[in-house]
């Protein structure tokens, strides 16, 4: 689809069980293209859940209402009424010790215009950095937390007692700033603007001056892929290797997409 990450796949149908065979050229496909497309598959939860449960152990998300019956499915909605707060690049869920390996996000109700996703490779992003920037970053850990990301609906009325669980359940994590992934062998960033507070071991001034650089550096367009949703549309991204950015263009129209985020565990 790009020149950095993305690829559409035909000749599949994921109503069906994943042969191994299918599964294992799927996960190939994931690790290389860092996020993969699917149209015309109108699955139901319960296959949604099959599907990302071939890859690993499912997580919940604690800030999100869930499908009736699956907890694992979160429910991303903008309305008229409750327009969606999320429009910062992100991997989701790093407040987390252990950040989901992949994200699977199905499509059900999409704008006639406007609501495509962004997606941007951090593999691309490290590789252009250079040899100074790469060393100066390797070996350095960035905190990460909750609170910061969900900072909006926490201020909102009544925000710290609905979220008072997640809060408490959720304390700020470090992350090192350059990882290796554990398929590709290659290094990734790995902070973002959503969840990444500060840089450990440095100022104030320094943390933000590089972190507003990385923030911005990732943004890049040749890094980046752009999805138009339709119905019935899959996404499988990498989150170890990507970040991801809704375009909030459709007010005040209504979209909605149900998301299963897959447990992970990065090797440091």
């Amino acid at each position: 689809m790009a020149g950095a990450l993305g690829a559409e796949i035909e000749g599949i149908d994921l109503t069906q069980s994943l042969s191994v065979a299918d599964y294992q050229q799927i996960r190939r496909m994931l690790v290389e293209h860092e996020v993969i497309f699917f149209r015309n598959q109108n699955i139901t939860p319960a296959q949604q859940k099959s599907l990302a449960n071939s890859f690993g152990p499912l997580q919940s998300h604690p800030a999100y209402e869930t499908v009736e019956g699956f907890p694992e499915i979160t429910i991303l909605e903008s309305t008229a009424e409750e327009p969606s707060k999320i429009e910062a690049w992100h991997s989701d869920m790093t407040f987390r010790l252990h950040p989901p390996l992949a994200s699977l996000l199905r499509s059900t109700i999409i704008p006639v215009r406007g609501g495509d996703t962004l997606w941007s490779s951090m593999t691309a992003a490290y590789e252009e950095l250079s040899g100074h920037m790469q060393q100066l970053l390797d070996g350095l850990y960035a905190v990460h937390d909750f609170r910061h990301g969900f900072k909006e609906s926490i201020e909102e009325e009544g925000g710290v007692e609905r979220l008072a669980d997640a809060i408490k359940d959720n304390p700020p994590v470090k992350h090192p700033v350059i990882q290796t992934h554990p398929e590709s062998g290659k290094k990734v960033i790995f902070v973002n603007s959503l969840f990444t507070t500060h840089i450990i071991g440095m100022t104030k001034k320094e943390s933000r001056a590089v972190l507003d650089f990385l923030f911005e550096h990732i943004t890049t367009p040749e890094f980046t892929c752009r999805f138009n949703w339709e119905p019935n549309c899959i996404a499988l991204w990498d989150n170890r290797s990507t970040q991801h950015k809704p375009i909030n263009d459709y007010f005040p129209a209504h979209r909605q997409l149900h998301r299963i985020t897959i447990y992970g565990d990065l090797p440091y």
